[in-house]
């Protein structure tokens, strides 16, 4: 038995693509976000850090799509590792017995909303990938419910027939490879630092910022409005879900 876990850098910032592995982007092959904006229309209490200073303000279309290239080539870059491994489990048979597990830690706004980087409670920062492939998983299944990645660990557990210690406080999905109903989460919870509070439930999001002394409070439903364009925080026939 064994465990590999491979960490990649890319699509980390600095954007610095490399071209040797035969595939990039151009700023003319990509498009811009729907929800695109030249700022971000508040302070959120993180505009200016590391990434969100790769680029002046405010943002122009030409700059973020280059941006939008870089990032689309180091992620095509990852892609390109990816196949290695899996080539190679193929070729040494391991294939058939191996459990893979493909996430990210964190998305990127690259010109959504204004901004560049993660340090936000968008979707585009806190919604990753979760793929789980291997023996006993079904092909082709997609989940749509609310997890953590910290729930992996109790998964792999539960899937390679191991106890998962008494310290673990997350919850196995391995019944979502069985069950004809996965239920997940009831919400999720996100936090960054003491400036953003966060909370999805039942399609909605409560996004609860306190900068600078200031509070003020945005309200997303994601089943109409994924890409969080219209805030019913200010909405008077949502306030009773806003409560």
């Amino acid at each position: 038995p064994f465990l590999m876990y491979v960490a990649f850098t890319s699509p980390h910032d600095p954007r610095t693509p490399p071209t040797w592995y035969g595939h990039s982007y151009k700023p003319a092959d990509v498009s811009l976000p729907v929800n695109f904006l030249p700022e971000h229309p508040f302070d959120n209490g993180e505009l200016v850090i590391r990434d969100e200073t790769l680029l002046s303000f405010p943002r122009t279309k030409e700059a973020v799509k280059v941006e939008i290239a870089k990032y689309y080539s180091m992620i095509s870059e990852v892609d390109y590792q990816i196949g290695r491994i899996l080539q190679k489990l193929k070729e040494t048979g391991k294939d058939k017995n191996t459990i893979i597990v493909f996430a990210g830690d964190n998305g990127l706004n690259v010109g959504q909303h204004g901004l560049l980087g993660k340090q936000n409670p968008y979707e585009c920062s806190i919604r990753v990938p979760l793929i789980f492939t291997g023996p006993g998983i079904p092909k082709n299944k997609r989940i749509n419910q609310y997890v953590y990645l910290n729930d992996v660990y109790p998964t792999l557990c539960d899937l390679t027939g191991l106890k998962a210690p008494s310290t673990v406080e997350t919850n196995s999905l391995a019944g979502a490879f069985k069950e004809s109903v996965f239920r997940g989460r009831e919400e999720a919870f996100f936090a960054y630092l003491n400036l953003q509070r966060a909370i999805v439930k039942d399609g909605f999001k409560i996004v609860h910022y306190n900068v600078k002394g200031q509070s003020s409070i945005q309200l997303f439903d994601l089943n109409t409005d994924p890409t969080e364009m219209n805030d019913l925080g200010d909405k008077k026939q949502y306030q009773d879900k806003l409560a």
